[in-house]
């Protein structure tokens, strides 16, 4: 449940670095994505046009404020976003780092507690620390969007040991793995550690074929999310037969 809304699909989209419109909307078409992120900063001469576009996906928006570096930054950039697109929700990122796009966890946590406290409902982009995790439940936030790796990077879960502590500390809160996703295999991998959804964009806009590639994220989401509920099988250190030890043939001495 992420804010009282319960999604049938579990890949978030975003929206930026399309080659075209139509490649956009057929790409959201063949992800199934119920939820799309958008930056404010794409509003433009043609914003309107972008909006009829995100307007036809029939998806829940979720704008962001991607680029903020500051808490006034951030905090602008929301109460601007909710007058324009007409929802409490925000993916709030504000940026520590010029290299990795690290979030900066002591601006975060109080543009987090501002905004929480102004009603809105809000999607952190934070890191695997777990003490940032607790300040941002502390400050109102009700979902925690850990990466995987810097934003656009692809490499995937670069910290496994430091997210499955996360998903064991925080047993009850939703967990979006945001940013850092660059194949389907990353995606399932995610989902079958438990984590709630996947939001990705670089992944699926520069691929070769953006649609096939949408349509590969959702599958791939969707078979990890299955395993997991159907119990993956532990990991052992030594082999274990599945053959039983009777029945074997007698030889002649």
């Amino acid at each position: 449940m992420f804010y009282g809304i319960d999604l049938n699909t579990r890949l978030m989209l975003g929206t930026a670095q399309y080659p075209s419109p139509e490649v956009l909307r057929a790409a959201i078409s063949a992800s199934g994505a119920e939820v799309v992120t958008v930056s404010l900063r794409r509003e433009g001469p043609g914003g309107s046009g972008f909006r009829d576009i995100l307007r036809d996906s029939g998806c829940r928006i979720l704008p962001n404020t991607a680029g903020c570096h500051t808490v006034r930054e951030a905090v602008t950039t929301a109460h601007m976003a909710r007058e324009l697109f007409g929802t409490p929700w925000i993916k709030l990122e504000v940026i520590g780092h010029a290299d990795t796009l690290q979030p900066d966890p002591f601006a975060l946590v109080e543009a987090a507690r501002i905004l929480c406290a102004d009603g809105f409902d809000v999607f952190p982009y934070t890191t695997e620390d777990l003490i940032v995790g607790e300040k941002l439940i502390e400050a109102g936030c009700r979902v925690l969007m850990p990466w995987g790796a810097p934003i656009g990077s692809g490499q995937g879960l670069r910290n496994i040991g430091g997210l499955r502590a996360m998903r064991a500390h925080f047993p009850q809160v939703p967990l979006v793995i945001d940013a850092g996703i660059g194949a389907p295999s990353q995606a399932m991998h995610a989902m079958e550690m438990g984590f709630d959804a996947v939001l990705l964009n670089t992944a699926v806009a520069k691929a070769l074929d953006p649609v096939a590639m949408a349509r590969a994220f959702s599958d791939a989401i969707t078979a990890g999310r299955l395993a997991r509920e159907a119990g993956l099988m532990p990991m052992r250190d030594m082999a274990q037969a599945s053959t039983p030890v009777f029945g074997m043939a007698e030889l002649l001495a």
